[in-house]
């Protein structure tokens, strides 16, 4: 299989006070989320000076890919300006006819892999005829460089706290009911088997798995145990590296609820603490999706690192269409349209 272009596809994020409210109501559209919620979480952003650190690490990425490799690279978004169906739009009008699409999510599951599948189904549909053959590339928690980046993160965090500091891994959670949404706790199992991956390769046997960043209605379960109170639990440790596994960037959530909040109650209890960075732009991890576009067009197996129990993920996914276990296709929807600001307002 050979391609045109590469799409790097990414969550979105403001980039200015202005932008913080309209990006947020992109992003719980639909789901009923209090405005009194809103305001809080827009106090994260607004402590940042409304500036999500994503899109800036994004267009980093972008360029180490095109230093290592030699197809033009495009830069899109789910919920914020660049938005995918404009950046699919200028594919098609310069020409591009395929191109592999390298997400921002290491994981299956619907919000961090079916939901990727629809939005590239809505970009083509808006794109209309011409619109470029695009394949989600698949997802890449047990790949050799993701353990590896995350390994190597964990050690130099360790190098600036207590020998025996304790390891605890996060990742953001999700109502349970997700969880089994595509295939049994498939997204809760590939995080914990990638933490088991990487806690191997840097040399811990003991470990922690929690989660973060959790929202909505307190009567819904979602995901536990809760990252910040595990941490009260651990009034007896000196110390704590805290990994955010489940992000390959720094989102709000890594930079506010574990550089600041997360931070500030380690302290509070006297305890050191140092987090583990996430890849960001790191040139392995665009060597990584190379290698994924190389699977494809060279036909070869999937390079992964192996542990008793592994744990399975989803293939490729062309033009939209559902990809990954029975329970992720029988559930897949049409995609759902973005409302976006007015031109004369972006």
């Amino acid at each position: 299989m050979r391609f045109d272009a590469v799409l790097l596809l990414s969550f979105g994020g403001p980039e200015g006070p202005e932008q913080v409210r309209p990006f947020l109501e992109n992003v719980t559209r639909g789901r009923g989320v209090p405005a009194e919620r809103l305001d809080q979480v827009a106090e994260h952003y607004l402590h940042f000076g409304g500036v999500s650190p994503i899109n800036a690490i994004n267009r980093a990425l972008v360029g180490e890919l095109e230093a290592v490799q030699g197809l033009p690279v495009y830069f899109g978004n789910r919920n914020w300006e660049p938005y995918v169906e404009d950046v699919v739009a200028t594919m098609r009008d310069n020409g591009i006819r395929r191109a592999a699409v390298f997400t921002t999510s290491a994981w299956s599951g619907y919000s961090s892999c079916t939901q990727y599948v629809e939005d590239i189904a809505r970009a083509r549909e808006a794109a209309g005829d011409g619109a470029p053959e695009l394949v989600k590339l698949r997802p890449y928690f047990d790949h050799p460089l993701f353990v590896e980046m995350f390994a190597d993160a964990i050690a130099a965090a360790a190098d600036t706290v207590p020998a025996d500091a304790r390891l605890v891994f996060t990742a953001h959670s999700i109502p349970v009911a997700a969880d089994e949404r595509c295939g049994p706790r498939l997204y809760s199992r590939q995080v914990a088997y990638a933490a088991r991956l990487v806690a191997d390769k840097v040399g811990y046997r003991q470990y922690d798995l929690v989660w973060q960043s959790r929202s909505g209605p307190p009567q819904v379960p979602w995901l536990e145990p809760d990252v910040a109170d595990h941490l009260s639990t651990l009034a007896d440790i000196e110390a704590v590296i805290v990994c955010p596994i489940g992000f390959v960037a720094d989102h709000i959530e890594v930079v506010w609820d574990l550089d600041h909040e997360l931070r500030s109650q380690a302290q509070a209890a006297g305890m050191a603490f140092a987090r583990a960075a996430t890849p960001n732009a790191d040139r392995r991890f665009a060597r990584l999706a190379v290698d994924l576009i190389d699977e494809l067009r060279d036909g070869r197996a999937p390079a992964r690192v192996t542990a008793p129990d592994p744990v399975p993920g989803c293939g490729a996914s062309v033009n939209g269409a559902p990809c990954g276990p029975p329970h992720c296709v029988a559930e897949w929807s049409p995609p759902v349209r973005i409302a976006r600001r007015p031109a004369e307002s972006r």
